[in-house]
């Protein structure tokens, strides 16, 4: 298939969930350390190199055709929240309808019965990447995007941000970007020989932390 595939998948309009979500972001202005573009890039620098790094890895991992369960496995030991890791199945979850419907193939009708209930988000959209013919990199690439646009996109809402200077926030930090998705794509080509022990496991507790609070919240604007 075209590599334009990857538009679609990382297109903010794809029908994968992720406008409900804000990536930490609504905890997070909340706490005072989002108030404007200046908190929000350091917001979403941390997120990249942390959990951002770690997802990425395993869609591109997926995207290669690693085991699937292996990598769901090494996604919930890489994610110590139950918060947390009940969103990343809801969003596979999600995300899996909107791909069958527009890839469909094998892999992702198995990995739908495997994990009825959702798969981790990340190991869902390598295999969507695929099944799209795109590549490890491409995935990460995907994977590491969404990380930084989810909570720029929130805090627009959350705090009336201008979207000029959250868009500029994204532009920023498109070098990181590039590095973050050659590291991820670079790891999940030694989880074919080394297994899913060579998937990075960098983590980021204040994340964790405030997605357990965030959860028991009675009103908020996000579902995390």
């Amino acid at each position: 298939m075209s590599r334009a595939a990857l538009l679609v998948l990382a297109d903010g309009r794809f029908p994968a969930g992720g406008h409900a979500h804000s990536g930490g972001a609504e905890a997070a202005v909340k706490a005072g350390r989002i108030t404007g573009a200046a908190g929000l890039e350091e917001f979403c620098r941390g997120r990249l190199h942390t959990t951002g790094l770690v997802a990425a890895s395993l869609a591109a991992a997926a995207a290669l055709g690693g085991d699937p369960a292996a990598l769901d496995a090494a996604a919930d030991a890489r994610t110590p929240s139950l918060a947390l890791r009940g969103v990343a199945r809801r969003l596979g979850r999600q995300l899996m309808r909107a791909a069958r419907a527009t890839w469909p193939c094998a892999e992702l009708d198995q990995l739908a019965k495997e994990f009825p209930k959702g798969a981790h988000q990340p190991v869902v959209l390598g295999v969507a990447a695929r099944a799209a013919g795109l590549g490890p990199e491409d995935a990460a690439y995907c994977s590491a995007y969404e990380c930084v646009s989810g909570p720029a996109s929130a805090t627009v809402r959350l705090l009336s941000l201008d979207p000029f200077e959250a868009t500029a926030v994204l532009a920023r930090l498109t070098p990181e970007l590039d590095v973050v998705a050659h590291a991820a794509a670079n790891a999940a080509r030694r989880v074919l020989d080394d297994g899913v022990e060579a998937l990075p496991a960098a983590s980021a507790p204040l994340l964790e932390i405030s997605a357990e609070a965030h959860a028991a919240w009675p009103v908020r604007l996000f579902a995390s």
